[in-house]
């Protein structure tokens, strides 16, 4: 979510159910009550540190006595990645005192810094509480990555770092414009995650068609497996498979128009047909029993342990479960089943993005500071750690060479190939995040498969959704370009 989000309520890639105040862009979350938005520019402030000189070693002009610090999700990647490169910065920059710190309360511990004028350099804007980007950006609150982008590469000083990046990353940071606020570390792969031990033992492959996958969770039934589980209780997990469907079915531009917010957009015969298709799921007792009840981490648990097939989450789900993942699991991910060989495009179709999003705040003391922090983690060596111990890519673009691939990984990598062109990206989760979550997802989908709305009354729902948030004028609206 990514992620996500990634996307990790008390894990990787849960980001908050944001509700935002029309009038002063307030926002709250679940259990805290309201409070003003990370946007408003409150305090005095803090002093910048002055710049430091720029080198072929140092090309941002870092200031070396300059203290730095850096506020991580503790999710489901952990913290280690991130301590093993603030190593690195502390080796290039010995004279500087590091603050790192890990939390999961990253709205309700740095809002208040924010109204004062006293943020962080950097922050890996992730999880349950993660601070709307859409608000950050529309108030200026973040500060422009393009000098990091535009800056030699850690590893080769005659390429850019926007030229190591995977294709995508660049864009996913812009909102509206040149400038690019947010640089996405991770790269996930969402789908429908299986077991293919699983499937071997019912003498199956995986389902292309619909009609094949009602067939494969009708055998699985009778042998006392439900077809499916998800994250109950934070339901905006279901478009990791539902919206790359209905880009296959339909389309990418029916995923760009309901980005866009156009009347009408959830209307489409796509989005139906999708809608109808997952619904069937709950009609026919396809979904494990209880799901609407569980969290991320119960609903894994139980596909873990084999009480269903089907799970759709995000490429962070094999470092997260990984406790409960059998050794003879054979963990995969594949995109999305369609509905038959009428979809405007062919099976494989996938959603894949960056995750981790990493935010300089305007107001950091050591803004410098933060971006060469990002510039080490977009090295080689970095990008390296973080997939050989997490099991997920990065942003940069390789740095699998040498590695032995787990197997969540590898499928991933090969779903990738698999796609070529056919990737998409909706970027409702970035743009409009109470929207999509709360809204959509917890009151709109979530309410569908527990089987309290069905799919023509959702499909009404979200669609009003939608047009309340488009005739927000307190909301920043952004289009594809």
């Amino acid at each position: 979510m990514g992620s996500t989000a990634h996307h990790r309520a008390e894990g990787v890639g849960r980001r908050d159910l944001i509700k935002r105040s029309a009038a002063l862009g307030l926002i709250a979350t679940p259990g805290m009550g309201l409070l003003s938005a990370c946007a408003s520019s409150g305090g005095d402030g803090q002093d910048k540190a002055k710049q430091g000189k720029k080198t072929a070693k140092n090309p941002l002009g870092v200031n070396d006595t300059a203290g730095l610090e850096f506020v991580l999700f503790d999710g489901g990647f952990g913290k280690e990645y991130a301590e093993d490169a603030v190593k690195i910065y502390e080796h290039d920059f010995p004279k500087a005192e590091v603050k790192f710190a890990a939390t999961q309360k990253i709205q309700s511990t740095l809002q208040p810094r924010f109204n004062q004028g006293t943020p962080p350099d950097l922050i890996d804007n992730s999880g349950a509480e993660q601070m709307d980007m859409g608000v950050l950006v529309g108030k200026n609150q973040l500060a422009d990555l393009t000098a990091l982008l535009d800056a030699p590469s850690y590893d080769d000083p005659g390429k850019k770092v926007r030229d190591t990046l995977r294709p995508g990353i660049v864009e996913m940071g812009q909102f509206d414009g040149d400038p690019v606020w947010i640089l996405y570390y991770a790269y996930t792969v969402y789908g429908v995650w299986y077991s293919q031990k699983a499937l071997d033992s019912l003498d199956a492959a995986y389902p292309e068609t619909w009609d094949d996958m009602l067939a494969l969770c009708a055998k699985a039934k009778k042998k006392g497996i439900a077809g499916w589980t998800y994250a109950g209780k934070y339901p905006y997990y279901i478009p990791f498979s539902l919206y790359p469907m209905i880009a296959k079915v339909g389309g990418r531009e029916v995923l760009d128009a309901i980005d866009n917010l156009e009347p009408n957009a959830w209307k489409h015969p796509a989005v139906k047909a999708c809608f109808e298709a997952y619904y069937e799921l709950y009609k026919k007792g396809y979904i494990l029993q209880g799901t609407p009840g569980l969290d991320h981490i119960q609903s894994q648990t139980a596909w873990a342990k084999g009480k269903a097939l089907f799970l759709p989450n995000g490429s962070w789900v094999e470092n997260e479960s990984a406790n409960v993942i059998p050794p003879d699991f054979g963990l995969a991910v594949s995109a999305p089943s369609g509905l038959d060989a009428s979809d405007k495009l062919p099976f494989g179709t996938i959603w894949a993005s960056g995750g981790e999003p990493f935010i300089v705040p305007a107001k950091a003391k050591n803004a410098e500071g933060g971006m060469e922090q990002l510039r080490i983690m977009l090295s080689e060596a970095s990008s390296k750690n973080f997939t050989a111990k997490v099991k997920s890519l990065t942003a940069f673009n390789g740095g699998t060479s040498g590695i032995t691939l787990t197997p969540g990984l590898k499928s991933g990598v090969a779903a990738l190939e698999k796609a070529g062109s056919n990737v998409v990206n909706p970027r409702l989760q970035d743009w409009y995040v109470q929207l999509q979550k709360e809204k959509i997802g917890v009151s709109g989908l979530g309410e569908m498969m527990a089987g309290r709305l069905t799919p023509a009354e959702a499909i009404r729902k979200i669609q009003s959704f939608a047009d309340e948030a488009a005739k927000d004028s307190s909301i920043k609206h952004y289009k594809h370009q």
